[in-house]
């Protein structure tokens, strides 16, 4: 199939949504509310609730919400994912999901009520994938995690992603809850397990080399909660930066240059130390002293323009620094580790 054969599309009857949770016990009620609150019919949306072995009260969830709404929808199924991660998650679901489409919602993010009806009247008007905007949200709400989000939805401390910024109708390269026809899966087939992090990034470039589109819609709209803690977010980032790096050996043609920022970044700061420690340390003042006032003119602009700004605003620099550093040492191991395993013939 591929986008010319659109026009003969049939309607999306049943939905099923999957969702993958590794010790989610905080977050996941208030997504399966978000699920029970939908305003599609709860007898065409199907479960899959795939736990990652759960060490907190993740599966008890899973397991009392199935047993006390099961009969409401087409079905809702509690899975085992040995794999752990994301993508073997999905792929659990993918083995058993029947809807017409399918969707995958991450188990920390929060849905608004028309959420799935959305999805499905963007495919009904001839699309194969649809999602929208995701921009993140403080969770729980503090001055601090207010902080923290800022930087995570600036474009200077996280990055330039189609699903965090646009809002106008188009077609994009990638994007996040999105929904998709059964035909794209059949066509794409499973998700690849060897991206612990990439695997979207990977999947939305064989959909696109299948001959899909992916259809960017503003009435789709979702959220994901930030890390509530800069401990939390620089580990998240430094596990991303290590996955592009590995993802480098694996599927580089998925990738973005923007991917790279943070390694140049990085490689920039050990070029300048080692021309310091030969030569002179004027360059690495001069361009310590230009990233530390772009930081704080940038942290000053997001100070006026947010509503919630406060004294932990004074922070910012510090995220910005703590965000780039972290995902730029993750990407450089991410690569010494793929140039390792090939050197080891893996």
């Amino acid at each position: 199939m591929t986008v010319s054969s659109c026009e003969n599309l049939a309607p999306v009857f049943t939905v099923s949504i999957g969702i993958v949770a590794l010790n989610e016990e905080v977050a996941l009620p208030t997504l399966l509310e978000d699920v029970f609150k939908q305003d599609f019919p709860r007898n065409r949306m199907e479960l899959l609730l795939a736990d990652s072995g759960s060490t907190d009260q993740t599966r008890a969830i899973m397991d009392r919400f199935a047993a006390e709404h099961g009969e409401e929808f087409v079905g809702v199924k509690v899975l085992d994912n040995p794999g752990r991660i994301a993508a073997a998650g999905i792929n659990v679901c993918l083995g058993v999901y029947t809807g017409d489409a399918f969707v995958r919602i991450d188990a920390h993010s929060t849905i608004p009520a028309n959420f799935i009806s959305s999805c499905v009247a963007v495919l009904e008007e001839g699309e194969q994938v649809a999602a929208g905007p995701r921009p993140t949200m403080a969770f729980p709400e503090t001055n601090w995690t207010n902080t923290l989000l800022v930087a995570e939805e600036s474009a200077f401390g996280s990055s330039v992603a189609d699903y965090r910024f646009r809002a106008e109708k188009s077609y994009v390269d990638s994007a996040f809850h999105a929904m998709m026809r059964r035909e794209v899966i059949e066509a794409v087939g499973l998700y690849d397990e060897r991206l612990p992090r990439t695997e979207d990034n990977d999947y939305f470039y064989r959909i696109r080399m299948a001959g899909f589109r992916i259809r960017f819609d503003g009435r789709i709209f979702s959220q994901q909660h930030a890390r509530a803690s800069l401990r939390r977010m620089a580990k998240q980032k430094y596990g991303n930066g290590y996955w592009v790096g590995r993802t480098l050996f694996i599927q580089p043609k998925c990738l973005k240059a923007y991917h790279f920022a943070p390694f140049v970044f990085v490689l920039g700061i050990l070029v300048l130390v080692g021309a310091g420690c030969a030569a002179s340390w004027i360059p690495f003042l001069a361009c310590g002293a230009a990233y530390l006032l772009i930081c704080i003119v940038l942290a000053v602009r997001a100070a006026a323009q947010s509503p919630k700004r406060c004294a932990a605003f004074a922070a910012l620099p510090l995220v910005f620094f703590t965000i780039h550093a972290t995902y730029g040492v993750g990407t450089c191991a991410g690569i010494v580790r793929g140039l390792f395993d090939k050197l080891r013939g893996q």
